[in-house]
């Protein structure tokens, strides 16, 4: 696609050979720049700071329509902001799930017996925010946070596990590094391979390399893993009962790409497939808990600098809110 050609979809005239912009947004552009380390080309400078204005007018909008009380969670530029929505959900894999919905009546009589709120962070079931950065990865991070917080749970040690480790050596079940993967792959991995080592001894490298595993250096091992039928009320179960659970949901819309805060709902979220893993680290609510403010909270993988300090609260117990129940699993250690 010629320059031009992009400016045109972009809504920008190139009567010039160059995109309109706001003069007054250089200081903030420079900034930005500087905050996430950008460098471009004069070609690319143009064109990703026209894609910057654009994303920062919508993330303004939103956010002024929050403000009304119009949605429920905020968004602020952040390392995407030169991206556009397509080129971002180009770098995503869908995996096609079955739609999983939560019987209202099942939920009610589950909640019997379970706390309103939950926070594995609180009772040192997890491990600091890391950034995947241009690496597909998501799967190998949920997977890893799931095994760190069982290993805590037998130990009483929280110690960050490999990442690349996973990355690099569970293709033989199907996980495709940087490409694509999921967590529960990624369990079956270790556990055939009856080990993971740590990232101390194992460090991410953000790309896929030949596998480099040394069992004397495996620092955990599972015994078994559970994957969770598509619904609510059973991975509330386990959040609630085991510790931090894997996931995946829909990542692929701009307002997750800038989430901020609040509780995220977004009305195009599908629940019918899923992108990106995350780990489910508690559940809670906001205001009283008659008032229906329900939410999962989720530890990602895109840095401290996005979202709640690398966490989300996205909505629970709105018939599976971006297919967040559809892919669940968590590991055992016996």
């Amino acid at each position: 696609m010629t320059p031009a050609v992009f400016l045109l979809i972009l809504g920008f005239g190139v009567a010039s050979g160059a995109p309109a912009r706001d003069p007054n947004l250089d200081a903030e552009w420079h900034n930005w720049k500087n905050k996430y380390a950008k460098s471009y080309s004069p070609e690319e400078e143009e064109l990703k700071r026209a894609v910057w204005e654009e994303n920062m007018k919508m993330i303004k909008l939103h956010n002024r329509e929050n403000g009304l009380g119009k949605n429920s969670f905020t968004m602020e530029m952040n390392a995407f902001a030169d991206v556009t929505g397509e080129e971002f959900r180009k770098s995503m894999s869908n995996i096609l799930i079955p739609a999983a919905l939560t019987d209202p009546s099942v939920q009610k009589q589950v909640s019997l017996g379970l706390p309103s709120f939950k926070d594995w962070r609180k009772e040192g079931y997890v491990t600091p925010v890391r950034n995947q950065g241009a690496c597909g990865s998501c799967w190998a991070f949920a997977a890893a946070g799931a095994i760190e917080g069982q290993m805590f749970s037998k130990t009483g040690i929280l110690t960050p596990l490999s990442v690349q480790n996973l990355l690099d050596c569970s293709q033989t079940v199907g996980n495709k590094g940087c490409i694509s993967g999921t967590a529960h792959q990624a369990f079956k991995y270790v556990l055939n391979n009856k080990g993971l080592e740590a990232e101390a001894t194992y460090p991410y490298e953000e790309k896929e390399g030949p596998c480099r595993y040394n069992s004397e250096n495996a620092s955990a091992n599972i015994t078994d893993f559970v994957n969770l039928p598509p619904a609510e009320v059973y991975l509330w179960v386990a959040v609630a009962s085991i510790g931090p659970v894997s996931a995946a949901i829909d990542a692929s819309h701009d307002s997750f790409r800038y989430y901020s805060g609040g509780i995220y709902h977004e009305p195009n979220c599908s629940s019918n497939f899923v992108n990106h893993a995350i780990l489910v680290v508690g559940y809670g609510f906001e205001g009283n808990e008659t008032d229906g403010n329900y939410y999962w909270l989720i530890k990602n993988s895109w840095g401290e600098e996005w979202g709640m300090n690398g966490y989300m609260k996205i909505a629970k117990d709105h018939n599976n809110h971006c297919g967040i129940a559809s892919l669940a699993s968590f590991p055992n250690i016996f």
